[in-house]
């Protein structure tokens, strides 16, 4: 059976056309207003992916991840922001709530369609390969879908942890930006890549509370490394 995808959009028209795109690429899809209708239907039904807007009535789209990221049941299904809001503070706060991706408006319907195919790839991806990547005392266990650092669980987002067991499985090799938008999100030459390096920021802050010592490091005007 085909995916199902719910929306979270109080404008009409953005609804309908979120509606019609997900139908042309044979999704099964249903929309919500608010979020509060969409979280009554979440107890009993568990979509394939979430694509959110952030401002919306009764309760805005932060307040949501909150709520999912908090129960085990919902916390990985892949959330989608589509929002306007599209300042660094509004986009790097999506993500470090937990939302595997993020896009303003107005949006390409070609480019969502791409991000909805990655974002939905990668929970396949979460039940693959069981080995245990080891990078000095960074270690990430594909069989839990589980990240340690110095022996402690760091929590990362999905597109967090896909982000870091690319780096991983290429040690030592410089991954470009092009590349790694390739390979996480499934599309490349993306003149825009705040994206890519927020979540990058946010992995390093998460690392930072355990350790001062670097793992990621960049580099300047390529991409990312790990050593």
């Amino acid at each position: 059976m085909k995916e199902l995808i719910y929306f979270v959009e109080d404008d009409e028209n953005i609804a309908e056309l979120l509606e019609a795109t997900l139908s042309l690429n044979g999704y099964r899809s249903k929309g919500f207003f608010e979020p509060l209708a969409m979280l009554k239907d979440l107890a009993t039904t568990k979509p394939d992916l979430i694509i959110l807007d952030l401002m919306l009535p009764n309760m805005n789209g932060y307040d949501v991840l909150k709520y999912m990221k908090k129960n085990d049941n919902l916390a990985d299904i892949p959330v989608i922001i589509l929002s306007a809001k599209s300042s660094e503070l509004d986009i790097v706060k999506g993500l470090d709530l937990g939302a595997s991706d993020y896009m303003t408006k107005p949006f390409g319907i070609l480019e969502l369609s791409s991000r909805i195919k990655a974002n939905l790839g990668k929970m396949v991806k979460k039940s693959g390969n069981e080995d245990l990547l080891v990078v000095r005392e960074l270690q990430l266990d594909e069989s839990k879908h589980q990240c340690t650092l110095r022996g402690e669980i760091v929590k990362l987002t999905v597109t967090e942890y896909e982000i870091v067991k690319v780096l991983m499985k290429n040690k030592g090799v410089v991954m470009t930006r092009n590349k790694l938008l390739n390979m996480i999100w499934g599309y490349e030459n993306l003149a825009e890549t705040r994206t890519l390096d927020m979540h990058i920021k946010s992995i390093r802050e998460k690392f930072s509370k355990v350790t001062m010592d670097i793992y990621i490091e960049t580099v300047r005007g390529i991409g990312y490394i790990i050593n």
